[in-house]
């Protein structure tokens, strides 16, 4: 079954090509004097050509000189790079799954500092309020004391006198 849409499979008629084209023969290429601004172009189809050619910008550049040998500093520093920012990357990963112990840990904290004001503060209220009451302030208490003890891990020994 024949298709509109699809191709005929046979050609009516044969394509056939002039013999020029089908074996092109090699022609020689002529020689051009030095010094002129004439040059062989081979075009994008294949073809050779002789053309004007204009000097380019980077024909007229002096030739840079050549490269140096790279430090061995510089070779260790591009070595040593990665593994940096390995380290880097590393640390702020372990950065972010520490932050919510970090800031529990310091919530603790500042609750502890919280209690220990509180409990400092207490007794200053409570003596605020006796001497409010018309009842006095209590007596002042001296304690000294002397601790000795010889060695690193020896047994201190001591006394407590109260004034």
């Amino acid at each position: 079954m024949h298709m509109p849409h699809e191709p005929a499979l046979h050609h009516p008629t044969p394509i056939t090509r002039p013999p020029a084209l089908a074996h092109p023969t090699a022609a020689p290429i002529p020689v051009l004097p030095t010094g002129t601004d004439i040059a062989w172009v081979t075009l994008p189809d294949g073809t050779r050509t002789l053309a004007y050619t204009h000097p380019t910008p980077t024909d007229l550049a002096p030739t840079p000189a050549p490269p140096t040998a790279v430090p061995a500093w510089a070779k260790t520093t591009a070595l040593l790079a990665p593994t940096v920012g390995g380290g880097i990357g590393a640390a702020g990963i372990g950065i972010s799954y520490a932050a919510p112990g970090l800031l529990a840990i310091a919530e603790a904290l500042w609750a502890l500092v919280a209690l220990i004001a509180a409990g400092t503060a207490l007794p200053l209220i409570l003596r605020t309020g006796r001497s409010t009451r018309g009842r006095g302030a209590a007596p002042v208490q001296h304690i000294t004391q002397h601790v000795t003890a010889t060695g690193l891990f020896g047994r201190a020994t001591g006394t407590i006198n109260n004034r």
